[in-house]
């Protein structure tokens, strides 16, 4: 459910628009508590290989940051909590220094090739990796653990599954392959037929 999600950004000032441009405005949902993770939520944030994250700066300005890594980088720590390693990198700190100040985020989740997006708000804290080695190794492979410099961890206070409508599918060389490679064999096979039809090879068994 994402009536928190609702409830959190349904405000006076989007009513007000939404009448404005539409003549009425929608009921906004009275929730319970937090949206609460389900299996679905974190299947899908672990599967993730990058996602989007903003936070607000001391004066007020929006910043919004890419975070990328191997597949399941992003990790679901407890019912209600996702966390990440931040890798050594261009040292500006800008996410960091602006939840020094206010702890609010808001991450956004994209599937492009299923056209799904998981929208999330919540609150992020974040660990000095030296201080969390331990923490910082179950959260990047061993290749990496010479790189993290913090840990961020997150608490999910609501969500929203968004609509596919107008997200262009978009496939990572890792999703395409499997549909690719047929097609290369069937290519090399074809083409050594060709060369041994005109008599230029041998005939042979075709290798994968």
């Amino acid at each position: 459910m994402a009536d928190h999600f609702l409830e959190t950004l349904m405000t006076p000032a989007a009513l007000a628009a939404q009448r404005d441009y539409y003549g009425a405005a929608q009921t906004p949902p009275e929730a319970a508590g937090i949206d609460l993770l389900g299996d679905e939520e974190r299947d899908f944030i672990e599967a993730r290989d990058s996602f989007y994250m903003a936070s607000v700066s001391p004066d007020g300005w929006p910043y919004i940051q890419h975070r990328g890594g191997p597949r399941g980088f992003l990790k679901a720590q407890a019912a209600n909590r996702i966390a990440f390693a931040d890798l050594r990198g261009n040292r500006q700190l800008l996410s960091t220094g602006n939840l020094s100040a206010d702890d609010r985020v808001a991450l956004f989740l994209m599937d492009y090739p299923n056209r799904t997006r998981l929208k999330l708000l919540g609150r992020a804290t974040i660990l000095d990796a030296r201080q969390h080695p331990d923490l910082a190794r179950t959260l990047v492979p061993a290749s990496l653990a010479s790189r993290v410099e913090r840990i961020f961890q997150i608490e999910v206070e609501s969500l929203d599954w968004n609509c596919p409508q107008y997200i262009t599918p978009r496939f990572t060389p890792e999703e395409i392959e499997p549909a690719v490679a047929p097609l290369r064999q069937r290519i090399a096979e074809l083409e050594r037929a060709l060369q041994q039809a005109r008599g230029a090879l041998p005939t042979q068994p075709i290798q994968p």
